[in-house]
């Protein structure tokens, strides 16, 4: 009998210290994880993967926003150059503004894929490239059209966010295709 008590007296101990040995793992690891995260928090990857997802965004909208124009009725027109204007800054937010909207043709432009191939967080600047479903209907109501472009968007970073300063044509099998925007 005496060997018995013993014995859980032996396995109690045991699992009391196996209990305790988890424990002290089990607080190394959570303070393991907050230096790892009190690093990460302050680590300049993570701010420039940020910023990298800020511009990714605002480069998205901004190329859909100068892909799209609702051009049924004037006024229609000069909502949508006016959303070109906002999108945009520097020589292309001039040449933009200088547009004179009328009635016609709309487009809708959709960004189907998009990343950031240059990002200078310093300096400001930018560069994504998209590839945009464009469907145009023409005025007189025929039925509209689709096409696909790829686009290459320079922008810069102004105290509202990311703004387009350039959208191009980036040519596809060697043809020579642009669009309107600047080369900058």
């Amino acid at each position: 009998m005496k060997v018995i008590r013993e014995m859980k007296v032996f396995r109690a101990g045991r699992g009391a210290a196996l209990a305790g040995a988890g424990l002290v793992a089990a607080a190394a690891f959570c303070g393991y994880g907050a230096v790892s995260y009190a690093q990460a928090r302050g680590d300049d990857a993570l701010a420039y993967s940020r910023a990298r997802d800020e511009v990714l965004a605002d480069g998205r909208q901004g190329i859909a926003t100068l892909t799209t124009l609702d051009a049924t009725t004037a006024e229609r027109a000069r909502k949508g150059v006016r959303a070109w204007v906002d999108a945009s800054t520097g020589e292309l937010r001039t040449e933009l503004g200088r547009t004179k909207p009328a009635a016609g043709a709309s487009a809708r432009g959709t960004v189907t894929e998009a990343a950031v191939t240059a990002l200078d967080t310093r300096a400001g600047t930018a560069k994504v490239i998209a590839t945009v479903r464009v469907s145009v209907t023409p005025k007189a109501g025929t039925p509209a059209s689709e096409d696909r472009k790829r686009l290459e968007a320079v922008l810069a970073r102004t105290p509202d966010g990311w703004k387009l300063k350039a959208l191009n044509a980036v040519p596809v099998n060697g043809s020579s295709e642009t669009s309107g925007g600047s080369d900058q």
